[in-house]
């Protein structure tokens, strides 16, 4: 790996943080996305759930003409879809979409831990630890809204610090409808993410041990696809300012 030093931003939240610069109240369009996009991953906006212009802009106490800035951004990036004459709803990912976006991670993530393993700073091992570390404390702690964020987060993590950009956008976007298919096809059976396999990564990739580390890394996403059953839908009613909150 490199030996030249640089900063990287948290982990916590680190997939709805705002750019650097810019406002974090809660007026701001980076920060009512960022908080949408928290409530997707940490479940508490469901597959299907109405986004209405009017009750966002009440939550958020700004203009509807700021919320309608927003939701296209997040269509864009197909976790919510605007229907003509209905508004804006949280997508609801169909099972062919959920499987094509399990074979597009089995297609990029080794990829993109090779290309950590080539091209990450010192330090980014570290980092990656300290991450892991995170979620065994919201395992231990029993915060399953905080577990399940940063479970996902460990991956979009490693690919902004991969160093392509294209990369750690295409993670972002694959990271955040995995995220919605775990909702909407969640087996209560089956755990969606083993709790040891983000640490057995990184020790492999720590070790130098690339066919390792890819292989796990495909292990880890067909365990995450194995968990859910994908001939369910168990999508729930949801109270929009309490998901908000």
């Amino acid at each position: 790996m490199k030996t030249k030093q640089k900063t990287h931003r948290g982990h916590r939240g680190d997939i709805a943080r705002t750019e650097p610069g810019r406002q974090r109240d809660l007026t701001d369009e980076d920060a009512i996305y960022g908080r949408i996009l928290a409530a997707i991953f940490e479940h508490r906006l469901q597959p299907g759930t109405k986004l209405g212009e009017d009750r966002l802009a009440r939550i958020f106490d700004v203009s509807r003409a700021r919320i309608r800035r927003v939701l296209p951004r997040l269509a864009h990036e197909h976790l919510v879809t605007l229907e003509p004459n209905r508004g804006a709803f949280i997508a609801k990912p169909s099972v062919a979409e959920a499987r094509d976006i399990f074979d597009a991670r089995r297609l990029i993530e080794p990829g993109i831990v090779a290309r950590f393993m080539q091209s990450a700073e010192r330090g980014a091992v570290a980092k990656l630890r300290e991450h892991v570390a995170a979620e065994r404390k919201a395992r231990a702690a029993g915060d399953n809204p905080a577990m399940i964020r940063l479970s996902g987060e460990f991956h979009v993590l490693m690919a902004k610090m991969a160093g392509n950009t294209m990369l750690a956008r295409a993670m972002h976007e694959l990271t955040s409808l995995t995220c919605l298919i775990i909702a909407l096809y969640d087996s209560p059976a089956m755990p969606h993410c083993r709790s040891d396999e983000h640490a057995e990564i990184v020790d492999a990739i720590s070790a130098g041990e690339k066919a390792r580390a890819t292989r796990l890394m495909v292990d880890h996403l067909n365990h995450v696809e194995q968990g859910l059953d994908l001939n369910i839908d168990q999508t729930a009613a949801v109270d929009l300012e309490q998901a908000l909150a």
